[in-house]
């Protein structure tokens, strides 16, 4: 069965947990499923989101430690980028 991977997320919390502890294990800290989930969206289904369970939780276990600081960095630039663009239009004069 075929579904889009928000309606799998409710099924497959043990490995979502799975995956924060190996990646706090490798030593990555402040690790949470929250992340991890929207990392899988944003980097590994960002074209297609309808999939089988079973390639879910494959892509899951095969989430590398590297793809996960590299979606962290990203979103950290950008939120500083919106930061600045906000602190531009609410002073002006700077």
């Amino acid at each position: 069965m075929v579904q889009h991977v928000d309606v799998w997320k409710p099924y497959i919390k043990d490995v979502l947990e799975s995956k924060v502890s190996e990646l706090e294990l490798l030593g990555y800290s402040g690790v949470n499923e929250y992340e991890v989930w929207e990392c899988l969206k944003k980097k590994v289904w960002k074209k297609e989101r309808t999939l089988p369970l079973f390639q879910v939780v494959q892509d899951i276990l095969h989430l590398s430690g590297s793809m996960y600081m590299s979606y962290l960095t990203v979103e950290s630039q950008q939120a500083n980028d919106l930061m600045a663009q906000i602190d531009a239009l609410n002073n002006p004069q700077k």
